[in-house]
């Protein structure tokens, strides 16, 4: 291989990885391996204890990973080469090789282990403990517990902020998002946001964390520049009453410019214009829309639908879905290895 072709092997790999993790890669370039996306979706099914496999392309089922009890978030290491998902009601996460889809590993978590993330360097993975109100840290390398950091009843949202230095943690009960310093392990803030907060997202700037707010039918903006709330976006479907409207899942375009949210029983996801707050498009889904995965030339949305036992496929341009596809019993998260 002429350098030519190795400068340009090494630049598409490093384009690939995702912006949350970039930051801390960038350090360890040099020995970051190559790798080649499969295409494959990976959807987990909360009663069937499985992970269910799609092809990227057809949508057609290839491959069914058995795992632990209740498998929910997932999450690939940043060397794309697992799938690491935690089980609800195992006190354990599976490890899955993502190129031959099977379960390689388990990691033992606690009781009521909820949503992680992982450091940009993949050596620690930080869950949420909603029996404990905690946030646990997990050295993968020896599979121990090495902190635990008190925060509000029922953490879920778990997110590291791109320079790795904050977790960004919300807790449902107290309705607030918990800033913790990684580096002395201590909340140093703590923003009141909408109802019940669920999941995260950030901008691609790193500059707006969005908190959906399940049971505020809404979504937080908070400026990462001192923490505090900036807008609330309301979700009004017409025809559907308030409490239906219940926002848990999220995602944004690789250019920044657009939030998709999953609006639970409301049965649809909207479309955000992240510049000026304001619901653009509201595309009909499945029963109960729950998690979301966009591919990464943000042409497909896949959504999880809870309650039909199907994944919504969502056409972004043309503002629809074009398919629906039945996958294991109440689909949790969309992982897409692209």
């Amino acid at each position: 291989m002429d350098k030519k072709t190795r400068k340009y092997r090494h630049l598409t790999a490093m384009a690939a990885i995702p912006a949350g993790a970039l930051a801390g890669l960038l350090l360890l370039a040099p020995h970051v391996p190559e790798w080649s996306a499969t295409g494959a979706v990976f959807v987990s099914s909360e009663k069937d204890n499985t992970i269910t496999v799609l092809d990227g392309k057809t949508q057609q089922q290839i491959g069914l990973i058995k795992t632990c009890k209740r498998p929910r978030h997932m999450q690939f290491t940043p060397d794309r080469k697992r799938l690491i998902a935690a089980c609800g009601d195992d006190g354990a996460a599976v490890v899955v090789d993502v190129a031959a889809r099977k379960v390689v590993d388990k990691i033992a978590l606690e009781e009521g282990a909820e949503i992680f993330d992982l450091s940009h360097d993949g050596k620690t993975l930080y869950f949420s403990n909603e029996d404990e109100a905690a946030v646990v840290a997990v050295d993968l390398a020896t599979k121990k517990t090495t902190g635990q950091i008190k925060v509000g009843q029922e953490p879920e949202g778990v997110l590291i902020a791109p320079d790795g230095k904050n977790l960004y943690v919300t807790s449902e009960v107290a309705s607030l998002v918990h800033v913790i310093d990684l580096g002395s392990g201590k909340v140093v803030k703590n923003v009141a946001v909408g109802k019940r907060p669920r999941r995260f997202a950030l901008t691609p700037d790193g500059k707006e964390l969005w908190v959906t707010n399940e049971l505020g039918s809404s979504v937080s903006v908070i400026r990462t520049s001192d923490y505090t709330v900036s807008h609330t976006i309301n979700f009004e479907p017409k025809g559907i009453r308030s409490d239906q409207v219940t926002p848990v899942g999220m995602v944004m375009s690789g250019d920044g410019k657009t939030a998709f949210v999953t609006l639970g029983r409301a049965n649809h996801v909207a479309f955000v214009d992240v510049e000026s707050k304001s619901v653009r498009n509201m595309v009909l889904v499945g029963k109960r829309a729950w998690g979301v995965a966009l591919t990464r030339d943000n042409k497909l949305l896949y959504v999880a639908n809870g309650l039909s036992d199907d994944v919504s496929v969502v056409d972004v341009a043309a503002g629809r879905a074009i398919k629906s596809v039945k996958v294991g019993r109440v689909p949790h998260s969309v992982a897409i290895d692209d």
